[in-house]
């Protein structure tokens, strides 16, 4: 570090700090402070201090905060005083003191940590440097107390948990000196994962109370720097109301009303949703024991076109569901005998009152009025007992006398004529639930033309409404309309509902504190949820590693490397992961990448941590033993004149990561999917053969083109009455809205569809 500043600096130049240092020292010196300063630079001709000058310094003691040496210094750099003229006059002043505040110090901060708020489950990270004469030592402090493994300017923890939020703080020592960084904020909420930058992940849940209940409205956004919060009711600002969490102990008449919260940081700004305070209804309050999706996305199949909108819609509709505190599973991918099962796992989270559920993207088709999903293995012909049907589902989830029941079906309708099976499924009549198909029958639902990763054009709309507080139906009624107002699909795709919903149930229902079965339904989630630990490696030349873990769905596992510490005379070190297991099919050419984005993680590159190396495993739902892999550091010194890399390895056990753990790539193990799925009387043959048209047209789809003009329709309304075998009748309600235009001359690409 070089002992002086430049002397041909500008006294204007110099940094703030450095300046209120310095006219604090010349201020409060009596025979050697600004006064003598002034006369000697006052006889120095080059910059002619005048006494006129002395006296309007001298003024500025009359101020609040007011300094003369600042008056003075000012009036010396506007008459080209340098930095070295300074320092002369400051020798011939023999005021060390101040000579001292012009000389770098002995340990200075550079690089300050930074308040964050972050996802649990996520890495902080938080950075201070400093450069010294002299090594530097790090130690990081939370509040008082140190923080484990806290000596490096980097302070990792991962994953970060709830109780990491809090203040922290670093100290640098060099030699004898000592100095402490500023406070960084760490907020840590337990939401989703996000990607971008400040990203709002707990919305606000309406609430009805009974006079004098507690009111607790919570909201959370990640970011850095730290988001700020300001609450408003019925659009006025609360005083001090600031915090993520608005609390109001005994709530009144007075507290009710239309409550959001402005979020914001130094560059960006957001809204939550606005909900509601009102006053708790006397009678029956609908309230679900829990919440519960099942989210499954078919991208890849083996034997029909490919897909792209699935991993997006999938990945996005996660994140909201989460934020209205439904318990995801989220899967790409899945086989037959993998679709079966994950529905029998799905099925066992289903009790009395709980809100299910279900969103498929990807092929499909629908014969008399049963909807059939196509899983990735589904040979060409295929039969309807190679599918889904989800109307055998939904019978399941009635036998587990839910509270609601969401069926979006994200796929075509078109009739499969090489099928002529007729399921004979026999529903019960109950008035809960809900149907929204992404296209009208017989007919296409699109995803959009993208060399990167887009929505289809279902979630395009959905995700904007998805987070409202309105009757479920009420919420896909705009949704609908939205849709009709898109050119790309306009007359061509429509939003289809069914429902025989009675009652106002919306997805952003409060859940019921449960009891000991509630419990016992999350810890069989929470068991398919979990993460691997973070582990720190250490290997026998000295180097240390940080092997890190993330989840992008409940089947796709991201491991990332970090070198935390390696051994002065090692030149050059990097540690990667091999040795997979061959049920995951690990394409070698995509692990251990620089970024992210290399081994295919899109969604989750930005919140992952950086200088890292990256590999991501899909498809775990396959994996049949433990997950055990090697981890190789490879390492040059440069006291090797012939610079051969050296190599130590590791073998780590993570166990069953995520969904592995509910081992679905058996054979359908209670086959309660498969007794309700109707059996075939002929083969489906698929007419996806052919690429379709040139690469410049706008929408995908999978099926023939429809040459016919669609007729301008009004809304149609229809009732779907059916007969319960104990004589009761059932009513569905359901409706279809075109925006017609001719779509002959309409040039398609095929999505979604047999």
């Amino acid at each position: 570090m070089a002992d002086s500043l430049d002397r041909s600096t500008k006294i204007s130049s110099l940094k703030e700090s450095v300046v209120k240092k310095l006219c604090e020292v010349l201020d409060k010196s009596n025979n050697n402070g600004w006064r003598k300063l002034g006369e000697i630079v006052g006889s120095d001709k080059r910059f002619k201090v005048s006494s006129d000058d002395m006296e309007m310094c001298s003024l500025r003691v009359l101020e609040v905060e007011g300094s003369p040496s600042l008056m003075l210094l000012r009036l010396m750099g506007e008459r080209g005083c340098t930095t070295g003229h300074l320092m002369d006059y400051l020798q011939t002043l023999s005021n060390s003191e101040a000579l001292q505040c012009l000389k770098p110090p002995v340990l200075q901060i550079l690089v300050q940590p930074q308040s964050v708020a972050l996802i649990c489950g996520h890495n902080l990270r938080l950075s201070c440097y400093a450069v010294g004469r002299s090594p530097l030592q790090y130690r990081w402090f939370k509040s008082r107390e140190e923080v484990p493994h806290g000596a490096t300017p980097e302070l990792l923890i991962s994953p970060v948990r709830l109780e990491d939020a809090g203040f922290y703080i670093c100290r640098i020592n060099s030699g004898d000196v000592c100095e402490f960084s500023q406070w960084a904020q760490v907020d840590v909420l337990n939401g989703s994962t996000p990607y971008g930058r400040m990203k709002l992940v707990i919305q606000p849940q309406s609430q009805h109370l009974h006079a004098g209940e507690a009111l607790l409205l919570e909201c959370g956004a990640v970011g850095r720097p730290i988001p700020r919060y300001q609450w408003y009711r019925n659009g006025v600002l609360i005083p001090n109301a600031t915090k993520r969490k608005l609390t109001v102990a005994d709530a009144m008449q007075d507290h009710h009303g239309r409550y959001r919260c402005e979020i914001s940081s130094s560059s960006e700004r957001m809204w939550t949703n606005e909900v509601d305070v009102a006053e708790a209804c006397t009678g029956h309050t609908i309230t679900p024991t829990n919440k519960v999706a099942l989210l499954i996305g078919n991208l890849s199949y083996q034997n029909h076109p490919q897909l792209k909108a699935p991993m997006v819609d999938v990945y996005d509709l996660s994140n909201l569901l989460q934020q209205l505190n439904f318990k995801v599973v989220s899967l790409l991918d899945l086989t037959e005998s993998e679709m079966r099962n994950a529905v029998d796992e799905f099925l066992l989270l289903l009790h009395k009152g709980v809100y299910g559920l279900l969103y498929y993207a990807g092929h499909g088709y629908e014969n008399y009025g049963n909807s059939f999903m196509v899983p990735v293995d589904a040979p060409n012909p295929y039969r309807s007992a190679n599918c889904l049907c989800v109307q055998s589902i939904l019978k399941l989830m009635q036998e587990k006398e839910t509270g609601l029941n969401v069926f979006l079906l994200d796929m075509c309708r078109k009739r499969n004529f090489h099928d002529d099976s007729a399921p004979n499924n026999v529903l019960r009549v109950t008035a809960n639930i809900v149907f929204g198909y992404a296209t009208c029958q017989d007919a296409e639902a699109f995803e959009l033309s993208s060399t990167g990763f887009t929505n289809g054009v279902f979630v395009k709309f959905l995700k904007k409404r998805l987070m409202e507080d309105e009757k479920i139906t009420v919420l896909l009624d705009r949704v609908a309309e939205d849709m009709g107002q898109f050119d790309a699909t306009k007359g061509k795709q429509a939003l289809e509902i069914r429902s025989s919903l009675a009652e106002r149930r919306a997805l952003t229902d409060p859940i019921l504190p449960g009891d000991s079965a509630d419990l016992a339904h999350s810890r069989l989630w929470a068991k398919a949820h979990e993460l691997p630990e973070t582990m720190s490696l250490h290997f026998d030349c000295g180097a240390q590693i940080k092997l890190g873990f993330a989840a992008e769905f409940s089947n796709v596992l991201v491991i990332y490397t970090h070198i935390i510490k390696k051994p002065e005379d090692m030149s050059f070190c990097q540690a990667h992961v091999t040795d997979f297991s061959l049920d995951l099919d690990v394409d070698p050419k995509e692990m251990n990448r620089e970024t992210p984005e290399e081994t295919g993680i899109y969604l989750l590159s930005s919140s992952l941590p950086q200088h890292c190396l990256y590999t991501r495993l899909s498809s775990l739902q396959k994996l049949r033993e433990e997950l055990v892999f090697t981890v190789c550091l490879q390492g040059t010194f440069a006291a090797m004149d012939d610079d051969h890399p050296v190599y130590w390895s590791r073998s780590v056990n993570i166990g069953k990561p995520l969904i592995a753990r509910l081992d679905l790539h058996r054979a359908m193990r209670r086959n309660s999917c498969l007794q309700t799925c109707p059996m075939p009387h002929s083969p489906s043959q698929s007419p996806c053969h052919s690429p379709g048209p040139e690469h410049h047209q706008h929408l995908l789809y999978h099926g023939s083109h429809q040459g016919q003009a669609l007729n301008r329709l009004s809304p149609q309304h229809h009732l779907d009455i059916y007969e319960h075998p104990q004589g009761a009748v059932g009513v569905n309600y359901f409706y279809c809205t075109f925006h017609g235009e001719n779509t002959q001359n309409a040039s398609l690409n095929k999505s979604y569809t047999i």
